[in-house]
């Protein structure tokens, strides 16, 4: 029990401090190197960890514990606001709803879904994690994200996953400043082939990105003409959304 209970004290230190090396670990508990080393590896063995994706010596909070997190959120202030929402968009337009938030710009982790009862349907797996670049909830969280930070996204490996997904930087910006402008973001098969979005950010009281709600729905069903209803309606359950969690 005493090496678990050792585990889940770095484990929670590379929570608090990320993206921490194993010299900073060893300073904080006053454990040998090796045993610190030896620790993180199995923690990033069993998935709980992974090397930081700019600077390797440097550990962070892996997919495990991204996967797990949503059935805690599910108490939260935020999970609360959102179900009733998210359920009144369903029954308007009978597709999928998701809620997902932002991983640091590492992604975004779905953390609730509604939905439709139309046989053939989108499917996102509570805890499925997508990319920031290429997703209609990643842009709705990216473009009111800070400068900096969208030129650290925009800066790194932006993976094409098909024809239409965003590759290069500068129309990756240009893309942000029209989601900005209208409200919410279009993924038309960016990321999963057949599958679209129409997505809203969930925003706090300074104009942060907690999270984004959205309608997905396949490409059979997808009306270009009809975007500016959905977009309409997907914003209006974001606004519901934040109004409610923050009073």
């Amino acid at each position: 029990m005493k090496s678990v209970t050792r585990s889940l004290r770095v484990l929670e230190a590379v929570a608090q401090h990320q993206p921490v090396t194993v010299g900073e670990l060893t300073k904080i508990f006053g454990l040998p190197k090796s045993t610190v080393q030896r620790t993180l590896v199995t923690l990033n063995e069993a998935g709980w960890l992974r090397a930081n994706r700019r600077d390797t010596t440097r550990w962070e909070i892996g997919a495990r514990v991204l996967a797990v997190r949503p059935a805690a959120l599910q108490g939260s202030s935020l999970f609360a606001a959102a179900r009733e929402p998210m359920m009144r968009l369903r029954d308007t337009l009978n597709e999928t709803i998701h809620l997902s938030v932002p991983d640091a710009l590492h992604g975004m982790v779905v953390v609730d879904r509604v939905d439709c009862d139309h046989a053939v349907r989108t499917f996102h797996t509570i805890g499925d994690i997508s990319p920031l670049h290429a997703t209609a909830t990643g842009h709705a969280v990216l473009a009111h994200l800070a400068k900096r930070e969208i030129d650290e996204v925009a800066a790194g490996t932006l993976q094409g996953y098909g024809e239409e997904t965003i590759t290069d930087p500068v129309e990756l910006r240009a893309e942000l400043r029209r989601v900005r402008d209208r409200g919410y973001a279009v993924n038309h098969n960016q990321y999963i082939p057949g599958v679209c979005a129409i997505a809203a950010p969930v925003l706090d009281g300074d104009g942060v990105p907690l999270a984004a709600v959205a309608v997905s729905l396949p490409d059979s069903r997808f009306e270009p003409d009809r975007l500016p209803e959905l977009g309409r309606l997907v914003t209006g359950t974001a606004a519901d959304i934040t109004t409610r969690h923050l009073g």
